[in-house]
């Protein structure tokens, strides 16, 4: 998050508002409205000061309404574990060295046993990933 002031033409940022109407998002209708008028700053050549500004704020209230209206889910650790394997085109049997057996392994892909801490810690090793993904 930045902490620079933004010197802004308040005559023309006002203007933009009262064109605009920025506000909370509660319709499909307001976030299509805003959505379109995002884009169309967006696709301007040269935005002045006062357009960025007013895109962003936009950009944050859309934020704000697709979070509230289309939360997504956090994924499981098994289902983390499960998508990294077949991104990479992985089978159990190169995550035996990982949890130390076939069983356990099996057992945690399949989700009858928990992901430990230790193992965290080895997968997130073993994936390049933050450990966080597997807790």
């Amino acid at each position: 998050m930045s902490t620079t002031t933004i010197e802004l033409n308040e005559k023309a940022y006002r203007q933009l508002l009262g064109r605009t109407l920025p506000h909370v998002i509660r319709t499909e209708e307001e976030y299509e409205r805003l959505t379109n008028e995002l884009v169309r700053l967006d696709e301007r050549e040269n935005p002045s000061p006062e357009e960025k500004e007013l895109a962003e704020l936009l950009t944050v209230l859309i934020d704000e309404y697709e979070e509230r209206r289309y939360p997504i889910r956090k994924a499981s650790p098994q289902q983390t574990l499960q998508h990294l394997m077949e991104a990479r085109q992985l089978t159990q049997k190169d995550l035996w060295k990982v949890f130390g057996s076939k069983g356990v392994t099996s057992e945690v892909f399949h989700g009858k046993r928990s992901i430990s801490k230790a193992q965290a810690r080895k997968l997130a090793e073993f994936f390049h990933v933050n450990v966080e993904l597997f807790i």
